[in-house]
């Protein structure tokens, strides 16, 4: 028995029976108070199906407020434009862009509310647009069907062996902490490990995931969840990681080298009791703090200190002890965050994570303008175009294509190819559209009742629900079941019209084929393009953060380049080519963005008579990376590698310790990102000396 449900797999066979029993609490509860679209309630029933309980709810949260935005639009829109097709088409494809822009901006599950409030109104305005007069009517019927859906959906999954996200999420991030302390540990290794730029690439990801899984914690039905902030703080730590490992990583590198590829005693032994502690810190927080402080303590006692006659080896010395305290400490922050998680309490632990959740906020992401103002362009002169087809044909059901067209148009366009779930959806309402002929005018007539009807749906519902948990047969599981929720089939009574069904079908089939040729032909930028644009929105956020005259924001630019990081895997994975070089390279750029923050605060730090040397070089970082392109790539001119040697040589002068040595991290880190290969850094002569 055990072997047979592991070969189905049970999860999937129980979300596949949730699914069905709320499809069925929908359509019952719409037939019973006679609804004139009872399939509505079917068909949002499936769509807000998630396998975890908080997630229906956020997106049933979401799917409500979208509805009912797209439903007022509706009745604001329509009555004063219903005697101008022409001002009334512009309407709905101005408002379905909108929506379809913000929704590709915002990048989070609420990105769906946007998408509801566009495609809602298509799907209340288009099939009901002869009669104007009926539009209120017709729109509070649409949101009291998925209201319908939504609560039923809603009661079933939150119910009936509820997943909780909380139970998820905790066992998610203790998996992405083992994660992170393998990656720190086989980074800061003395010798190269193999494997490195795997597990920095799923580092990346590990951060992203968890701040997806996040947005739909408050709407848990777990009272154990942890607060949101506690978890923003959590993504803050793990941010630190990639550019502290990959600076500790390069420095010992370059003190093998400085050092003939010795490395000094002192070092080995501190870089194995660090790599010892971060793969096995402890559970008690106690003894693990005094572990972590007594290495940082060893770190601040081995760091020279920053001097005019400093040497090449020495800044490699402060900077790698420098970089291995502060990821000392963010491995130990990171623990002690797990903890606040685990104690499912709102009193912090210790005084060190009330600094953390101390004036939390969301995450900064990644936002493609250009990829938005694509997505939304395509779906207006999708329903722009494709309503001046309808009314030119005087297509009677050409109005339900437009509105097919709109609405996938605005379901995929966050895919950097479209074409692909477009095509899926294609084969999915083919096979459904058999499948309703024989249930519709083979099976139907002999039924009689809802326990006939339901009885007769659930082998086929039960199927493709268990599809439908699986990534690689949901493309082509939903939009068959969206197509067994067919009007003819599921009406308030059966009626025999077989021409309503195979124009209904064909509406269908040509409004997807029409979504196809349109994101064809304006959306599918591909996956090269996606990746060009997100390279270069990184160089332009570095050229423009260099010149700014604020203090610098450290923590967004870690959280926006490690987003975007997370973006290039899969996209570089995609086009089959070696991703190792390119997410290096992105890497790279992460930390130089950090060392620009330094240098950034430091220039306000200081008189403005002596920070000229750092505005010098900060203007020559801007640039440089504001003329790189991603098809003609080039190093750094000579001139930036002079401009940062004469800082270092100015600041190192500086009375105050604390300068010369905040400085000479800032531009070591600098050099070292932009001029790699280049010899190390030489002390000018002091006057009288020979050069």
């Amino acid at each position: 028995m055990n072997a047979f449900g592991e070969r189905i797999g049970w999860p999937a066979a129980l979300f596949s029976l949730k699914c069905f029993a709320a499809a069925m609490l929908a359509l019952f509860v719409a037939f019973s108070i006679g609804l004139e679209r009872p399939y509505w309630a079917f068909l949002t029933s499936y769509i807000v199906a998630q396998p975890l309980a908080g997630a229906v709810i956020s997106k049933a949260m979401f799917r409500v407020i979208g509805t009912l935005a797209g439903a007022t639009f509706a009745v604001v829109i329509v009555p004063p434009l219903v005697n101008s097709p022409e001002l009334l088409t512009l309407a709905m494809a101005l408002w379905l862009a909108t929506c379809v822009f913000v929704s590709l901006l915002d990048r989070t599950p609420r990105s769906y509310m946007f998408v509801l409030a566009g495609y809602s109104a298509c799907l209340i305005v288009f099939p009901d647009v002869d009669t104007p007069q009926t539009i209120f009517t017709v729109a509070s019927l649409r949101v009291q069907e998925i209201t319908i859906g939504i609560l039923s959906g809603s009661l079933i999954h939150g119910v009936v062996f509820p997943g909780s996200i909380t139970n998820l999420l905790l066992a998610r991030v203790e998996a992405m902490l083992r994660d992170a302390e393998r990656w720190s540990h086989d980074a800061i290794a003395l010798d190269p490990v193999p494997g490195l730029a795997q597990e920095r690439r799923r580092l990346a990801q590990d951060i992203t995931e968890l701040h997806q899984m996040s947005v739909h914690l408050p709407f848990d039905i777990s009272r154990l969840a942890p607060r949101v902030r506690t978890v923003r703080a959590m993504q803050d730590q793990l941010s630190l990681l990639l550019p502290l490992g990959a600076a500790v990583e390069d420095r010992l590198a370059m003190l093998k080298a400085a050092s003939g590829g010795a490395v000094p005693a002192e070092v080995i032994a501190l870089i194995a009791e660090v790599r010892a502690w971060i793969v096995q810190p402890g559970e008690d927080r106690t003894e693990r703090t005094e572990r972590a402080n007594a290495l940082i303590d060893r770190c601040a006692a081995l760091e020279p200190a920053a001097r005019a006659d400093m040497g090449w080896a020495d800044m490699m010395r402060l900077s790698l002890f420098a970089r291995l305290s502060a990821l000392i400490a963010a491995h130990r922050d990171c623990r002690d965050l797990n903890d606040q998680m685990a104690t499912h309490s709102r009193q912090p632990v210790n005084p060190r994570v009330a600094e953390l959740l101390e004036g939390r906020r969301n995450r900064e992401l990644h936002k493609d303008y250009a990829a938005a103002a694509r997505g939304a362009f395509g779906a207006f002169v999708t329903v722009a175009l494709g309503c001046a087809l309808w009314i030119g044909s005087g297509w009677k059901d050409g109005g339900s294509a437009v509105m097919l067209a709109g609405v996938f148009l605005a379901l995929f366009s966050a895919s950097d190819n479209p074409l692909a779930p477009l095509k899926g959806f294609m084969i999915g309402t083919i096979v459904a559209s058999l499948l309703g002929a024989v249930y519709g005018y083979a099976i139907m007539p002999r039924l009689d009742g809802f326990t006939l009807l339901a009885a007769v749906y659930a082998p086929m519902l039960l199927v493709l629900g268990t599809m439908m948990a699986s990534p690689r047969w949901a493309g082509i599981a939903l939009p068959t079941l969206l197509g067994l929720g067919s009007p003819v089939l599921l009406s308030a009574s059966y009626i025999s019209a077989f021409a309503s069904y195979v124009n209904g079908t064909v509406a269908q089939l040509v409004g997807i084929w029409f979504a196809i040729i349109m994101a064809g032909l304006l959306q599918s930028a591909g996956v090269e393009r996606a990746i060009r644009r997100t390279v270069r929105a990184g160089w332009n956020d570095i050229a423009n953060r260099a010149t700014l005259m604020t203090p610098p924001d450290v923590r967004g630019w870690i959280n926006r380049m490690l987003d975007r990081i997370a973006l290039l895997a899969p996209r570089l994975a995609a086009t089959r080519k070696d991703s190792g070089q390119p997410l290096y390279d992105a890497l790279r750029d992460l930390r130089t963005g950090v060392a620009i923050g330094e240098l950034r605060q430091l220039r306000l730090d200081l008189p403005v008579n002596e920070a000229g040397p750092l505005t010098d070089v900060l203007k020559g970082v801007s640039a440089h990376y504001r003329t790189l392109d991603p098809d003609a790539p080039k190093s750094a001119e000579p001139d930036l590698l002079a401009d940062i040697d004469g800082a270092i040589g100015d600041l190192s002068h500086n009375p105050s310790a604390d300068v010369r040595r905040d400085a000479i991290l800032a531009l070591v880190s600098l050099r070292r990102n932009l001029f790699p290969e280049s010899e190390g850094y030489r002390t000018p002569p002091m006057i009288g000396q020979p050069a």
